[in-house]
């Protein structure tokens, strides 16, 4: 079960706006960067939609609710008008590929911002500690369908105080 919590944390680093990318692509990676926009963009007009991305994601086997992925293309666009043309695919990408370069890199401070945006997800009332309801929200928001005993079970796992929440420090233990 604590896998289930820590896939939120890299999509919600992939909301993370501040984190401009510098990364130039190889010749390599931007034919095949450009033949993956091609195949999202099935009706050729030059900018992938939620419908064109949820689709494809659907024949990969992810199954995400489409509030989610219409929330991953509006990050993703600067219009934010819910489409990406093929230089905002590509910026996307190069965020996503940096946040896991520094996520791999062990800086501390970078962590630390990672696991509060993270536990923000959770936290939808902002009282500093993830309720059972709140734990489901998420769940329910990558489409992660998960019982009341799942429910129960990842909270034991993690509610090391045993006040029926998890504050940050408990949230933080379980992913590190």
């Amino acid at each position: 079960m604590s896998e289930i919590l820590h896939i939120p944390r890299e999509l919600v680093m992939t909301f993370r706006q501040d984190s401009a990318t510098k990364r130039e692509f190889t010749e390599a990676e931007l034919i095949d960067l450009r033949t993956a926009f091609g195949l999202l963009d099935r009706n050729r007009d030059g900018h992938v939609t939620a419908g064109e991305l949820q689709f494809m994601l659907q024949n990969l086997g992810i199954h995400l609710k489409d509030e989610f992925v219409q929330q991953l293309l509006q990050a993703a666009s600067h219009t934010e008008d819910g489409l990406i043309n093929e230089t905002e695919f590509l910026q996307w990408v190069g965020r996503i590929q940096d946040l896991q370069d520094k996520g791999n890199s062990e800086d501390p401070d970078e962590i630390t911002k990672d696991l509060i945006a993270a536990f923000r997800v959770f936290d939808r009332d902002g009282n500093g500690y993830i309720t059972k309801d709140e734990l489901k929200t998420a769940m329910d928001m990558i489409g992660e369908s998960v019982t009341e005993g799942d429910l129960n079970e990842m909270l034991s796992m993690a509610d090391i105080d045993r006040d029926g929440r998890i504050n940050y420090e408990e949230f933080a233990r379980l992913l590190l």
